[in-house]
């Protein structure tokens, strides 16, 4: 019996980047694809608690059964499990691929890998894919044997003690991917900004930009893989546990 795999991402169900993972996907077991109807960039954990939520079936997909969905990438994710699936299992969960880097901090802002997490805490193995271009004309299938060899690597051999892997993609042709990379998260942050304007109303608008600074230059990173031309495979959980500070802060404990 071939696997059932779910697809999902945070760009929306007509991005080119879904539409490459889908393709590659097929080769791999019987997908069936949960996206949001609009793009959901930045989205985080979010979900939809204040309105329903719709579901629909498309066409989009050739020889493959999609559903556009009104809510975030984590709304298609518990549809997806608790309807779609809701007598059945989910073999592996792929999201993505997405427009632009989801690599050191970004992951705490990403719909894409927030989607993959939402699934590994049904504890189905579940992988977010990044490509480090944010050009809506990118070109996904320069890594597409490498994403292959990724999905059935963990088909095949499970992910460990994982059940979530972060996958960053660095912009660059396939015969300069120097290969893949086991990573931790560097340490990263925005250096944030405002642009302020007025909008045709005379109201003042506020509209966020800013710089990434990487705050470490290791080798074991995701960020120095990505730099040299690897693709960045990090293992992820949901645990925000400081484990570190559980001895330190004891004098707080009464």
């Amino acid at each position: 019996m071939r696997p059932k795999i779910l697809v999902t991402n945070d760009d929306g169900i007509t991005s080119r980047g879904i539409a490459k993972l889908v393709e590659i996907a097929k080769g791999f077991g019987d997908v069936v694809v949960v996206a949001p109807n609009s793009p959901q960039s930045g989205m985080g954990h979010a979900l939809t608690i204040e309105e329903p939520l719709s579901l629909y079936e498309t066409d989009i997909f050739t020889q493959v059964t999609a559903f556009e969905c009104s809510g975030t990438p984590v709304d298609c994710v518990k549809l997806a499990k608790n309807v779609l699936f809701k007598n059945d299992t989910i073999d592996l969960c792929l999201s993505g691929i997405n427009h632009g880097s989801n690599a050191s901090i970004n992951i705490l802002y990403s719909g894409t890998v927030s989607a993959a997490m939402e699934a590994s805490l049904e504890g189905i193995n579940s992988i977010g894919f990044s490509l480090c271009d944010y050009s809506h004309q990118a070109d996904f299938s320069q890594a597409q044997d490498h994403i292959a060899q990724i999905i059935d690597a963990a088909l095949n051999n499970g992910l460990g003690t994982a059940k979530l892997l972060n996958v960053n993609i660095p912009k660059a042709q396939k015969n300069e991917i120097n290969g893949i990379k086991i990573c931790r998260q560097a340490r990263g942050n925005w250096i944030e900004r405002f642009q302020e304007g007025t909008n045709p109303r005379g109201q003042k608008y506020y509209w966020l930009t800013g710089e990434f600074i990487s705050e470490e230059k290791d080798k074991d990173t995701d960020l120095w893989a990505l730099e040299h031309r690897y693709i960045s495979v990090v293992p992820s959980m949901w645990d925000l546990t400081d484990h570190e500070s559980l001895t330190t802060l004891s004098h707080l404990a009464s």
